[in-house]
């Protein structure tokens, strides 16, 4: 009985595509099906309690992607993300010092003059106390040339020089030549090879010292979030500090000659050369890390032609909101569960023509992106991370705030203000106010657009991060009310009817530029 019913509605779904694709306007047949129903059913999800606001890197936000994961998957849309997934996951992170500090023979040593750490290549720890150092050379374990043959160095301290051995000639031991090998580019590599043989702690003596030191200080001093995921320091590296020339005869004393011997010794006759020498150091280092983790999520329908596929129109709406504040939950109806609910229609859509053999041209890229409330962080990972070139994007539609009725138009919902289309293509603003006037005849309001706003929109919303690099742009946006970033931003003071118009102008938008011959021209100045 199940498969008959299988069988049938298969059948029904044949008949009406087939329908479809024989119908005079098959584009207003496709924007039809983006409808007040199906956007009230995904808003209801976004929006409700169970989603504690959405916020970036909370439970809340990681339940909105895993609803919204669950309807592009029901698409029918391939998982082009990493891992064969429908996300792109995000990362930013700040790794500060919290306590650091070097003793040697009972002497406060100055962090950031004296030595220099990166809490990033770094463990979390407590005070440590050494009584012995390990002078291991250049730390290189190499086929060509392995400090580390012979020597059992688990649990200890150890001191390596910076770069790598050369012999009289000033010809490298590793490479046979003048020119370096990698062991000299990457500190990285000899932290590595120390974590693999249990070493404690690696003292680098850093050549370039006061050099370094520069770089090092405005790393240490800057409390800004940085793109990228965490190091994984624990299971990378043995935890470091660079010492000066200085530091390092301080804390080695009469040793140091030995060490000096040592690595001359090294040059001589072309072998490591190991050296203990007494030491009493403590050493803390202690961070404070925050790291920012959320999901792009991606709903990607490939294009039919078989060259205008390489291109891309990308389509976005951030699904991150404030989360909460205490027992307060700030839903985020129309800031932007509006706008996501509305790409989530678009995106079907192109989906279903897809399906009935009249998909688009080119690709189209469906992206609800996380960390907008952060600072456009999803979008800004996306452009520096992207999963199509760049230069092969032809525009962004972005949809934020789509669902409400301003002041200013409180006689009048069917409006949109459009801000952006004009700034690097006039004719992206011509498709669009094209497709408005045959198919929405929403009133198109430019306020916001102009160069002197001082709301300054057009900068603060997720297509900025693809204007900033040359791709046109369009931001679709309702205009803000008493309700925005406050918990009474809630379902019932949405305007669906409106939505739907907003969606299938955005359709009708992507739809050209997705068809059209030739690629839209970026002829304005940005």
């Amino acid at each position: 009985m199940k498969n008959l019913f299988v069988l049938l509605l298969s059948l029904v779904a044949t008949t009406t595509w087939g329908q479809m694709r024989q119908a005079p306007d098959a584009e207003e047949r496709f924007a039809n099906t983006i409808t007040v129903e199906d956007l009230t059913r995904h808003l209801t999800v976004l929006a409700s309690d169970e989603m504690e606001g959405r916020e970036t890197g909370q439970p809340g936000q990681y339940r909105a992607a895993r609803y919204l994961e669950e309807i592009i998957k029901g698409y029918g849309l391939p998982a082009i993300g990493p891992n064969e997934s429908y996300s792109q996951p995000i990362s930013f992170i700040s790794e500060r010092w919290k306590n650091i500090t070097l003793q040697i023979n009972g002497k406060d040593q100055r962090h950031l003059w004296d030595f220099y750490a990166y809490p990033s290549k770094n463990t979390d720890r407590g005070e440590v106390s050494c009584s012995e150092i390990v002078y291991l050379g250049y730390g290189i374990e190499d086929p060509a040339y392995n400090d580390y043959q012979g020597q059992d160095v688990t649990g200890k301290t150890i001191l390596i020089l910076a770069g790598e051995p050369a012999d009289k000639k000033g010809l490298s031991l590793l490479t046979g030549t003048k020119e370096p090998s990698a062991w000299s580019e990457d500190v990285d590599q000899k932290l590595r090879a120390a974590h693999q043989h249990g070493v404690a702690t690696v003292i680098i003596l850093d050549p370039d010292f006061q050099r370094n030191l520069s770089g090092a200080r405005k790393i240490a001093l800057d409390s800004r979030m940085r793109m990228g995921f965490s190091e994984e320091a624990a299971e990378n590296f043995s935890n470091s500090i660079f010492v000066s020339s200085e530091t390092a005869r301080q804390m080695l004393g009469d040793g140091f000659s030995e060490v000096v011997k040592a690595r001359k010794r090294t040059e001589r006759k072309g072998r490591p050369q190991a050296v203990t020498v007494s030491v009493d150091l403590k050493l803390t280092q202690e961070k404070e890390v925050k790291e920012l983790l959320g999901e792009n999520m991606l709903g990607y329908v490939e294009g039919s032609d078989p060259v205008l596929k390489q291109e891309l129109v990308v389509v976005t709406a951030h699904y991150d909101h404030i989360g909460k504040r205490g027992k307060a939950i700030f839903n985020g109806a129309d800031d932007n569960g509006s706008g996501t609910s509305t790409v989530l229609e678009v995106c079907q859509a192109f989906a279903l023509a897809k399906q009935a053999g009249a998909g688009p041209r080119r690709s189209m890229l469906f992206m609800l992106v996380s960390g907008e409330e952060k600072g456009l962080l999803g979008s800004q990972f996306y452009v520096e991370h992207p999963l199509f070139p760049l230069e092969n994007t032809v525009a962004d539609i972005n949809v934020d705030m789509v669902g409400r009725i301003d002041d200013k138009h409180a006689g009048n919902p069917n409006y949109i203000y459009v801000i952006g289309s004009d700034r690097l293509s006039t004719e992206l603003h011509e498709i669009n106010e094209a497709a408005n006037a045959k198919y929405t005849q929403l009133e198109l309001d430019y306020t916001y657009n102009a160069e002197d706003d001082p709301n300054r929109y057009y900068y603060r919303s997720d297509h900025y991060n693809f204007a900033e690099r040359g791709i046109p742009a369009v931001f679709f946006f309702n205009g803000t009310h008493e309700d925005y970033h406050q918990a009474t931003d809630t379902i019932d003071k949405i305007n669906f009817e409106k939505m739907a118009a907003i969606g299938k102008l955005v359709f009708h938008t992507a739809w050209q530029l997705a068809n059209q011959d030739k690629r839209i021209e970026v002829d304005v100045k940005p």
